[in-house]
């Protein structure tokens, strides 16, 4: 695989660990700002509709940029944001801060996405991507527990702080590996292009993708007071337990990968059913100190074995038009599926039968992901016995 590959490991890394450590902090940040658990939970909700907005948004007005400029000028949106959180005085700003940051998010992705695909060979392109997002999982195997600790340690600004250097090694990293003549602009007419994610096929596939990740973080948004307050760890219990989480990341992603490589409809509903089946056993596992470890770590594996597969179904739904604009819609799928996430599991702590129905309620978004993906999958199969539509 080429190097330009782990540059855009080395800038997802960066990202991820912003996008992931607050769920560790969320209690011990509530408490700072003086809010509740479920509206501190909206931080990561602001967070994820920054990413879909922002996505599509800049991905349109630096449409013409070269794609490595596009890179460098997002991780330094990124790097600005995190200094802004570590700054910020009060909720109001630091929602807003948070915000800023995710605008970064979605564009980096999509726009990587399309340059892995693009340095490797057809049938390879799936784990292309794969590696790309293996920055995430290594966020969340070495990031985000370092993160968490520091933040229990030193406050959580401090691990914002610590965050912007990320950000700053990655926009070195990214200059020095990623080569300008591998990263030409791309010839957009971006109205056309916005019309092709009208299609049937993409919207399908955009809506499952945000179920499925919606599922993902109905649990993971509150994965810390699941983990003290129904499982009965210790506060200082959660960081090593998200370390299994991250080693379970790594392991999914490059099995997604690799198994969308050989049949990617069928890990994109196979993933998606193994993931319901997980978070059904969570509902039991949490009672237990042992099999909630065992759970947290098969969670990360069947959160992350979603993630190529599902890039790269809608990706291939787009069938060439607008390849970087349906990259970063999905990426903002993914998102708006955190933030939905993030709502649910808030509802159901605040207005429903409690924290420990969390895991039931998340089972059932990727059930309905699964549902709509094979509903999908046999209308694109019956379309060419009957007459063609425009937009199917």
């Amino acid at each position: 695989m080429p190097l330009a590959l782990y540059a855009l490991t080395a800038g997802a890394f960066g990202i991820g660990v912003t996008e992931f450590v607050i769920m560790g902090l969320l209690p011990d940040m509530g408490a700072d700002l003086g809010v509740t658990l479920q509206a501190a939970g909206l931080l990561i909700s602001g967070y994820a509709l920054g990413v879909v907005v922002g996505a599509p948004v800049l991905t349109v007005l630096t449409r013409n940029w070269p794609r490595k400029a596009v890179l460098l000028a997002l991780m330094a949106i990124f790097t600005i944001g995190n200094a802004a959180c570590a700054l910020a005085p009060g909720y109001g700003l630091l929602m807003a801060a948070r915000v800023l940051t995710a605008f970064a998010h979605g564009s980096f992705f999509g726009v990587g996405a399309v340059v892995a695909t693009g340095l490797v060979a057809a049938d390879k392109r799936a784990s292309a991507i794969a590696i790309m997002f293996t920055g995430l999982t290594m966020a969340n195997v070495l990031g985000v527990p370092i993160g968490t600790w520091l933040g229990q340690a030193f406050g959580w600004r401090a691990t914002f702080w610590a965050v912007a250097g990320v950000g700053l090694l990655a926009l070195a990293i990214i200059q020095a590996l990623v080569p300008r003549d591998a990263v030409a602009p791309e010839k957009m007419d971006w109205r056309a292009d916005l019309a092709a994610m009208g299609r049937r096929s993409v919207l399908l596939g955009l809506a499952t993708t945000v179920l499925g990740y919606g599922g993902v973080f109905a649990v993971f948004t509150y994965i810390a007071p699941l983990l003290t307050q129904i499982a009965g760890f210790d506060k200082g219990a959660v960081p090593p337990i998200l370390l299994v989480f991250g080693g379970g990341l790594v392991a999914g992603n490059i099995l997604g990968g690799k198994l969308a490589d050989r049949r990617l409809e069928a890990t994109v509903l196979g993933s998606l059913l193994a993931l319901a089946a997980v978070l059904a056993g969570m509902s039991v596992a949490l009672h237990s100190h042992a099999l909630a470890v065992v759970f947290v770590g098969l969670l990360g594996i069947a959160a992350f074995a979603t993630v190529a597969p599902l890039q790269m179904w809608v990706l291939s739904k787009a069938d060439g038009a607008g390849a970087t604009l349906a990259s970063s819609f999905n990426i903002a799928a993914f998102n708006l599926g955190n933030a939905l996430g993030a709502w649910v599991g808030g509802v159901v702590i605040a207005r429903g039968p409690g924290l420990s129905a969390v895991t039931w309620v998340a089972m059932l978004l990727p059930l309905a992901g699964a549902a709509l993906a094979g509903f999908a999958m046999r209308a694109r199969r019956a379309a060419p016995r009957t007459p063609a539509r425009a937009g199917a």
